[in-house]
């Protein structure tokens, strides 16, 4: 196990107990998200996290895949489906950069609160362009602390993971995040950003 996934199962009873920073931005994004949906559409979610996101999409689409490598997070997350009542979710133990999913296999593909926590996002944007069939979608909301008062995280992001205070934390714009999504092949067809500081949300899709 790597200091990262160290990191996220010790601190993942304190992580769901965490409210949501902006309810009414995230909510948002929720019903953004649902547009696109059609009942016959398998997703992919990932780094889910407790689960949340799983287990409001799931009553609306077929299937939902969701990965995370930290097994107390999912944990939580499988509680969480349970007492929902919802069976359609298969939570998995898995990193993006060893998941093995067969090209062209999901619909859509999220990433919520994730890609500012991978040490190469593009990598993992490219992966998820195989993942998706023609015309899939791709939906992530990001922390662009390149944009904020943080942007100096980048100097502090890696002593602070050394020491196991910090997580993976990849600092980088708005505009770098956009680069990185349209060079892997997407045409961004939604960006929001609720507020300064707040996390840009896009819907880009595959050709």
């Amino acid at each position: 196990m790597d200091t990262t996934s160290r990191f996220w199962d010790r601190t993942a009873p304190k992580y769901a107990r965490m409210p949501i920073a902006d309810e009414a931005a995230y909510q948002r994004k929720l019903e953004i998200t649902r547009g696109y949906f059609r009942p016959d559409m398998e997703l992919l979610e990932l780094g889910c996290g407790t689960g949340s996101t799983a287990v409001t999409h799931a009553p609306h689409v077929r299937h939902i895949t969701a990965i995370d490598f930290s097994r107390a997070l999912l944990d939580i997350a499988e509680e969480r489906a349970r007492a929902a009542g919802v069976e359609n979710i298969t939570f998995l133990e898995a990193d993006i950069n060893a998941y093995g999913a067969p090209d062209e296999r999901y619909d859509m593909v999220l990433a919520m609160s994730v890609l500012h926590l991978m040490k190469h996002p593009e990598e993992a944007i490219g992966r998820v362009h195989g993942m998706l069939k023609p015309g899939g979608y791709f939906v992530s909301s990001t922390a662009c602390l390149g944009d904020t008062t943080l942007r100096l995280m980048k100097y502090i992001a890696p002593i602070g993971k050394a020491l196991g205070k910090l997580p993976q934390l990849t600092v980088f714009t708005d505009s770098k995040l956009v680069s990185m999504v349209e060079r892997q092949g997407f045409a961004i067809r939604h960006h929001w950003q609720p507020g300064r500081m707040a996390a840009v949300f896009i819907v880009a899709q595959k050709a």
